[in-house]
């Protein structure tokens, strides 16, 4: 397979790091059935960036990340690492991969398990325990090298498997499910690590069920349904001038003069020393200031809602 020449030209201007074009999975299912998990999938992430990939179960994501990583042949249509045929052999040296379920060796210590790693990528033993004091320093774990792995909670072994994928200095990183099984300190922790990577320059492309923290981490995101990219763009684009509402909080109105806002809001709600009015959009905002100034009231607060990535996710989802 032979790239073509505007995604050579892309990738050597070091642009382009992930280039997929027209990748497309169809599975046999029973005698005859086939399922088309992947439907021309045509997607460019950049070189350092930071990419989510999001979708509900079932989606097609982790087919995505199997073909993008050869470990899957396509049906039709190809994928591209920084120019290379990503089923190239050579590529595997320029990325680095921790997939959802990792499995973690429990008798071995998280530097008995790095340095099998190590060993996958000829490192010699002079740099490889300089290496591994590296990466559990970066990812948390400095002074549990010595430790078995069984005595590793679940956010521990997580962040060890991202060592694990960062031992060959890759530039193009792949995580898949990186925050799943995560109490919100694990979470954090991964945000944290996710963070670093990107101020070093690399390229990480990340499926996640967790919205909020893809929307902490990511430059860009794609939404998966059904094996189509339903909407893909910057997360500040994405979510641009979508005014849900207004929520106004004011205080030192009668019942009389409520009763003027009551018409415009969509809900009131009566607290102890304030009342809270929620509104559709912003000229309707202004006519409940207007009657609060009008009236001799008080305005606490005026809050814009606007959409979050979780509602443009369920909108995509929904159809």
């Amino acid at each position: 397979m032979i790239i073509d020449d505007e995604a050579a030209s892309l990738v050597s201007l070091g642009m382009i790091a992930i280039k997929t074009v027209g990748l497309r999975k169809i599975y046999k299912s029973g005698l005859a059935r086939k399922v088309e998990a992947l439907k021309g999938l045509d997607l460019e992430i950049e070189e350092g960036e930071t990419f989510g990939y999001l979708g509900p179960n079932g989606a097609g994501k982790t087919t995505t990340l199997k073909l993008i990583l050869g470990l899957m042949h396509p049906t039709s249509g190809a994928a591209y690492i920084l120019g290379k045929d990503s089923r190239t052999v050579g590529v595997r040296n320029e990325i680095g991969f921790l997939p959802e379920q990792p499995y973690f060796y429990s008798y071995l210590t998280a530097y008995e398990f790095l340095s099998f790693y190590s060993r996958l990528f000829d490192i010699s033993n002079g740099s490889c325990r300089q290496r591994i004091d590296e990466l559990l320093a970066l990812v948390g774990l400095k002074g549990k090298g010595h430790l078995q792995l069984r005595k590793f909670s679940k956010g521990m072994l997580q962040r060890l498997g991202i060592a694990q994928a960062l031992m060959n200095d890759p530039r193009v990183i792949f995580f898949d499910e990186p925050f799943s099984g995560l109490d919100p300190i694990g979470r954090k922790e991964i945000r944290d690590i996710v963070l670093k990577l990107k101020e070093r320059g690399k390229t990480i492309f990340f499926c996640s069920h967790i919205l909020s923290d893809v929307e902490m981490v990511c430059d860009r995101v794609g939404i998966l349904v059904n094996g189509e990219l339903k909407a893909v763009g910057r997360i500040d684009s994405l979510l641009e001038a979508k005014l849900k509402s207004v929520e106004i909080a004011f205080s030192g109105l009668g019942e009389k003069a409520k009763e003027k806002i009551r018409p415009i809001a969509t809900r009131m709600l009566d607290q102890a020393d304030k009342t809270l009015a929620v509104v559709p959009d912003r000229k309707a905002a202004d006519q409940v200031v207007r009657i609060i100034s009008e009236e001799q009231g008080s305005l606490i607060s005026l809050t814009p809602i606007r959409e979050t990535l979780e509602d443009i996710f369920l909108k995509e989802v929904a159809g």
